[in-house]
């Protein structure tokens, strides 16, 4: 499902009357969880999941066909766990 896609499903779901008002809800949504996780806050919405940040640690590896190696810098990631409610609705949508 691409933007256009998902914007015209939220417009339905949501009842709302154009799809501009429903690509704004979307971006202030985006938004919104972005602001959160740059401030390192967690965002539960129960029965949807959690998006929290996470450090990933650097890692070392080699150059293919050399000898040269390289390691890279630990970094905050971003990461989701699905609820309960939306594992739940995905496995009974099979």
């Amino acid at each position: 499902m691409n933007k256009a896609q998902f914007v015209e499903l939220v417009q339905s779901c949501g009842e709302y009357k154009t799809k501009a008002e429903a690509e704004k809800a979307i971006k202030a949504f985006t938004c919104a969880v972005t602001e959160a996780l740059v401030k390192k806050e967690d965002v539960s919405l129960v029965g949807f999941g959690t998006f929290t940040t996470v450090l990933q640690k650097g890692k070392t590896g080699k150059v293919p066909g050399t000898d040269k190696t390289y390691t890279t810098a630990d970094k905050m990631v971003p990461k989701f766990k699905a609820g309960k409610g939306l594992k739940d609705r995905v496995e009974a949508g099979k």
